[in-house]
């Protein structure tokens, strides 16, 4: 299974009020587990930064001013996506601005149902938050200490550790690497072998109570099938 963690920064909050992307990260992850592929870009929005966007990302229009276009950066980046599901934290936010930028250039836009928004996963987990990406981030124990701003790149990476927690990769992959010391590993399946089986629970007052049960149930009843043969031999009735 193939997912792309994304982040975006951007000049403002509403695209329909002419703001743009100014920065793209992804994170691949495969079978929920980062894979090491990655991509990440910076863009020329082609208008000014306002001073409280750039507060926030630190990306000044000066430094932004000989990076690449959006429409320049596009095919690489849908190719990148591919059909992957986009696993995205307050997810409208980043595809508005993500559709605007495709719409803008006459691109097909993404689609609302391969979206994976953390933060809805997040406020049902934790229905009294708080769900930041920081605030999870120090509910996890994950290390954000390098995010002293807000940064596409970054942000992708944290988000793609607090979405392993959510879903509970994190402990499913420390549980398949506990396993591999003490059992064999069949492909993707791990295979459990016993010294010896376990011994019956059951009591010999009710290993009785209950043959003289299914004795009472005639001779086509469909528990003599899982009777094992002398005690079936027992009952009489073979």
């Amino acid at each position: 299974m193939r997912e792309i963690v994304l982040d975006t920064e951007t000049t403002g909050l509403d695209p329909f009020q002419g703001h743009r992307v100014v920065e793209i990260g992804c994170v691949e992850l495969v079978n929920r587990i980062p894979s090491g592929a990655t991509f990440h870009t910076y863009l020329n929005p082609e208008r000014e930064m306002p001073s409280e966007a750039e507060a926030i990302h630190g990306l000044s229009s000066a430094f932004l001013a000989g990076k690449p276009l959006f429409a320049e950066m596009a095919d690489e980046l849908l190719a990148f996506l591919g059909e992957a599901s986009l696993v995205i934290h307050n997810a409208s936010f980043d595809l508005a601005f993500l559709n605007a930028e495709l719409d803008r250039i006459k691109r097909p836009m993404l689609g609302r149902e391969r979206i994976v928004d953390t933060l809805v996963l997040a406020r049902r987990r934790h229905p009294a938050g708080p769900n930041r990406l920081d605030d999870l981030c120090a509910r996890y124990g994950i290390d954000n200490s390098r995010r002293t701003r807000h940064g596409a790149s970054l942000d992708a990476e944290l988000l793609a550790e607090v979405y392993a927690e959510l879903v509970g990769g994190r402990q499913a992959r420390l549980g398949l690497g506990e396993e591999t010391v003490t059992t064999k590993k069949i492909g993707l399946t791990v295979a459990r072998t016993r010294s010896a089986p376990f011994g019956s629970l059951l009591t010999t007052e009710e290993r009785a109570a209950h043959l003289a049960l299914v004795a009472t149930l005639g001779t086509d009843a469909i528990w003599r099938d899982y009777l094992p043969v002398a005690e079936d031999d027992a009952t009489g009735t073979r």
